[in-house]
């Protein structure tokens, strides 16, 4: 282990690299606190937060595949604020949508921003993907919010670690996983022959167009009765849902196509399958599957869910994420042999997927003493895999959903199909 930069990266880091090398691959997080705002109060936490933790500023040996934080930042951090105006909801989606079309500085992985109201305010963070994953950042920024909620702060434990193992501890602890996985490449590769490839109208045109929707305590219950009665979870109706909608477009981009079916795709936080000794590093356990399946156009959702929560539970039960981490390490051995246009285009050709699910439950990071998560938001930069992303966090009896979506590819009205369609599905239509 280099002693200048301890961390090493892994695939799925790697990989984001890639990506932000054609245009930023960034996310976004942001909370309510109760209060009034105090931008130098809120900046001093930040910096509090930031330095106990020994995440301050970031360092990057490109050439190694190697990184370092550090306890001491570069430059002071800066906050970006401003006024709800009666909006809040608008405002945010907007910052947000900036945050995700704007590349990062070197060495300042990190932006802050807030949203204020009479009262209250919101928090967010913006990151380059590639240094965490939602759940760390999810504990991460509630930490902060805890700091600056009245009352007396969580007593800090002990920081998490900052330099987790690369997945080759993961190939090591479970072996017959990965060669049951490799087995299992033929039925992936039949997948992605069966799949609808998404037809970009510009390559060059990476811009995110991002908007803002929740589902209220009723809808989400209704939601959660509705897959327990199909046999599903929550989030296999999530990706089922999804399917209905992207269905049409990519059937009107296809017409008489010899792919009949439609590819969606989740992400999976594999930290469990890292070891117990990692619940709370800070980093990033990121692996995918996809959901490949015919959509006519008189689909049952019901039917629909049953089908993707079989994919699911295979997944879970036999590890198959494992595909596409092997599936990512051929694309990093092609990566080097292709133009900017050819990579643009080379997951949509090789692993196609219309649209991506990331779903995290943020109360399971958040600090009890100030119980649910209010008014969670994230968003996640599309990139070159998924040409729409749809973040979805869950606080309680809430769901948020952040849809971000590049529009060479998916109409305009992307979000407003997506809401209705989820509301309906609540409604048992």
């Amino acid at each position: 282990m280099s002693r200048s930069f301890p961390g090493k990266l892994n695939l799925f880091q790697r990989t984001m690299r890639r990506w932000r090398s054609l245009a930023p691959y960034n996310a976004v997080h942001a909370a309510e606190v109760t209060g009034a705002f105090d931008e130098q109060q809120v900046i001093a936490a930040i910096d509090a937060v930031l330095a106990r933790r020994g995440i301050a500023a970031h360092t990057l040996d490109r050439r190694a595949r190697r990184f370092a934080w550090a306890a001491t930042p570069a430059a002071a951090p800066t906050l970006a604020v401003m006024a709800a105006d009666g909006a809040p909801d608008g405002v945010l989606a907007a910052q947000v949508g900036r945050e995700l079309n704007a590349p990062f500085a070197a060495g300042q992985p990190l932006r802050f921003f807030a949203v204020t109201e009479p009262g209250r305010y919101t928090v967010g963070i913006a990151y380059d993907h590639y240094v965490a994953g939602g759940d760390s950042i999810a504990e991460l920024l509630g930490e902060i919010v805890d700091a600056l909620t009245p009352g007396t702060p969580t007593p800090p434990g002990a920081p998490p670690a900052l330099y987790p193992p690369t997945y080759a501890h993961l190939w090591r602890t479970h072996p017959r996983a990965l060669l049951h996985a490799m087995a299992a490449m033929r039925a992936l590769v039949r997948d992605v022959g069966r799949a609808m490839r998404p037809r970009d109208a510009d390559v060059a045109r990476t811009h995110n167009e991002f908007a803002l929707f929740r589902l209220d305590a009723h809808e989400l219950a209704a939601l959660k009765a509705r897959a327990r009665t199909a046999g599903a979870t929550l989030h296999d109706l999530v990706l089922a849902v999804l399917l209905t909608v992207v269905a049409p477009i990519a059937g009107t981009q296809r017409a008489g196509s010899r792919r009949p079916d439609v590819a969606v795709a989740a992400i999976v936080n594999i930290r469990r399958d890292m070891g117990a000794g990692h619940a709370r590093d800070f980093g990033q356990f990121l692996a995918s599957l996809r959901v490949v399946h015919p959509v006519p156009p008189d689909a049952s959702l019901d039917a629909l869910a049953r089908d993707v929560a079989a994919v699911t539970r295979a997944n879970r039960e036999q590890r198959l994420y494992l595909r596409t981490l092997i599936g990512l390490a051929y694309a990093a051995v092609a990566w080097p042999l292709l133009s900017s246009a050819r990579r643009q285009k080379f997951y949509a050709k090789h692993h196609p997927a219309w649209a991506g699910v990331s779903m995290l439950a943020v109360d399971a990071a958040w600090p009890a003493r100030l119980g649910r998560a209010r008014r969670y938001t994230r968003g996640v930069s599309t990139g070159p895999q998924t040409p729409a992303v749809l973040a979805i966090s869950q606080t309680g009896d809430a769901l948020s959903f952040g849809v971000s979506w590049r529009t060479s590819v998916h109409p305009g009205d992307l979000a407003t199909r997506l809401e209705s369609a989820f509301r309906a599905a609540a409604r048992g239509a």
